[in-house]
């Protein structure tokens, strides 16, 4: 019973680590039209940035609190250069955003090579929870993943901004004829989901370590978890990280770790399938 609510909690801590990381990439689809392939690497992005603030004798968590900002900044620029000039042709920004990632990627590996670079967790040691020994920093994530995705909740469906939001996502010529600045809008919207995923990038680094090829794992996870959940609500690409985190924290447990991948990617695509629209489909957030 003590292995198995292990197994349970760790299933649950990862499955919360892929909802952190589709939760930007799924307000940016579903906001914008456009699949980010650069999301993956703005997760690197924020790991890395976590690394040089502890590489230069400032503690962890400071890293941390400095990642989304970073990456924040990144994407922003990003956006207002190259991003914003393919809104109206979405398979040539998945292919921008896939030379952009590509850029990124490379240049964190001429950094730091092939290495496998470890980062301290903030939060040490275990707490025993019904007789289950639990990682703190773990348990951190999954309190941290919960309110920021409260708060986004929150920010796109009590706030007059999430209405603005709302307004460009169903018709961006009526939203700009009312006088709501859709360039702003769109800016604002891929700035907070490159933020999303540096904070993701923070928090899961001390748990995998940081490595070059970090976010590409990231970033299949998340589209499989977007076209699962279903593009167009705040709730829908959240469902699917849960769906797709669980099982790929789960399946290892009963198979062959690359039989699990395998298993993950065959059921993803069976469900789209027959259900093209998604978990959550039919609705806006």
């Amino acid at each position: 019973m003590e292995s198995a609510l292990n197994a349970i909690f760790e299933v649950l801590s990862f499955g919360a680590i892929i909802v952190l990381v589709v939760l930007g990439l799924g307000i940016i689809a579903s906001m914008m039209g456009i699949f980010n392939f650069a999301h993956g690497e703005f997760v690197l992005l924020g790991a890395y940035t976590t690394y040089l603030v502890h590489g230069a004798g400032l503690p962890v968590w400071a890293g941390m609190l400095a990642a989304p900002v970073v990456v924040a900044a990144c994407g922003f620029v990003l956006e207002r250069l190259v991003i914003r000039r393919f809104y109206a042709a979405p398979i040539a920004a998945m292919l921008g955003t896939y030379a952009l990632g590509l850029v990124i990627r490379e240049s964190v590996r001429g950094l730091i090579g092939g290495l496998y670079i470890s980062v301290p967790e903030p939060i040490v040691g275990s707490l025993i929870i019904g007789g289950v020994q639990v990682s703190r920093w773990r348990l951190a994530i999954v309190i941290i993943t919960t309110l920021v995705m409260v708060g986004s909740y929150l920010l796109l469906t009590r706030t007059s901004f999430g209405l603005r939001v709302r307004a460009a996502l169903e018709n961006p010529s009526l939203a700009r004829a009312s006088g709501i600045s859709t360039n702003a809008i769109y800016a604002i919207t891929f700035t907070f989901g490159a933020a999303l995923a540096g904070l993701a990038g923070a928090l899961v680094v001390p748990v995998f370590s940081l490595f070059a090829d970090l976010g590409i794992r990231f970033l299949i996870q998340g589209f499989l978890s977007v076209m699962l959940g279903g593009v167009g609500t705040f709730e829908g690409p959240v469902a699917g990280g849960a769906v797709i985190g669980v099982m790929s924290a789960a399946l290892p447990w009963a198979v062959a770790p690359v039989l699990a991948d395998v298993l993950v990617f065959v059921l993803a695509i069976v469900f789209v399938k027959f259900r093209p629209g998604g978990l959550i489909a039919g609705r806006r957030f």
